[in-house]
């Protein structure tokens, strides 16, 4: 089913509002003046968005809507909009949605036939993106990976071979640790560490992982990762066969490469093999 929206329609409209990730500056006047005209606001938490409120003498009503209500938020939500409310959503830093909130309430409010509208604005990993001193383009957004140590380093090898610059989100408690799983995983790779970023203390540390791991043991803050990607990956769409094939002749067995070959391509060991005896 199509669903097409006309974001300035006049219908009831969900607009997911980016906000300051450090300097309360850092915000669009189209943000201020879109937060001063809507009904609601729904907020990660409401302490954090009345400072920032204050600071542009805004007065709305706070609804408070986080990862641990947010689902049960949607009926309200539907049914204000319904009425003909227009709401703003925010979390405490960031835009909506971006390791963040909001999801499915945006989701919800999509499939009941009323408009999202997502206003740019402050997020942490582009000016993360644009300082590190790596390869902007392409790039892998991934957030936050996950925090138990072996379901992480699942996530690590699922990922070591994608060329592209790589971008986590990543918590002080955690940082070491997922920087020696990245050392074990991707090898010693450049890599750039940004901190508190666009606040007074902000940091850009660049550098190999194993040079940076015992640098940042004592910092604080919140952090997002640029990881190289993986120089050494070969793209094995642009390979014939036999040759991928013979990459592997000079440390397994015929056989052996044949299904490790299978395994990468995705296809059947005995297409593998039809084709390289073939070939020969």
């Amino acid at each position: 089913m199509i669903i097409n929206q006309k974001s300035y329609d006049s219908k009831p409209s969900l607009f997911l509002i980016p906000t300051p990730i450090g300097n309360l500056e850092d915000i669009t006047l189209r943000a201020i003046n879109t937060l001063k005209g809507v009904d609601e606001i729904l907020c990660e938490d409401t302490r954090t968005t009345s400072t920032l409120l204050n600071k542009y003498k805004i007065k709305k009503r706070l609804v408070s809507c986080h990862e641990y209500n947010e689902r049960k938020m949607i009926e309200y939500v539907l049914s204000k909009l319904n009425e003909g409310y227009n709401f703003a959503l925010v979390t405490d830093q960031g835009t909506p949605i971006i390791s963040d909130p909001g999801y499915s309430i945006s989701s919800a409010v999509i499939k009941a036939g009323y408009n999202v509208v997502s206003l740019p604005g402050a997020t942490a990993f582009v000016p993360a993106l644009t300082s590190s001193g790596l390869e902007p383009a392409p790039f892998l957004f991934y957030g936050f990976l996950n925090s138990k140590n072996s379901k992480q380093m699942h996530e690590l090898m699922a990922l070591k071979d994608i060329k592209n610059t790589i971008i986590f989100y990543e918590s002080v408690h955690r940082l070491v640790s997922t920087l020696n799983n990245m050392l074990n995983i991707f090898g010693d790779r450049n890599i750039c560490i940004c901190r508190e970023i666009s606040k007074i203390h902000e940091e850009y540390i660049r550098g190999k992982i194993s040079e940076i791991i015992s640098f940042v043991c004592d910092l604080k803050g919140e952090f997002v990762l640029i990881v190289e990607g993986n120089k050494n990956s070969i793209d094995y769409g642009e390979l014939d066969i036999s040759d991928h094939v013979k990459l592997y002749l000079d440390e397994m067995s015929e056989m052996d490469a044949i299904k490790k070959v299978a395994r990468e391509r995705n296809v059947a060991k005995s297409v593998i093999y039809n084709y390289y005896h073939n070939r020969k």
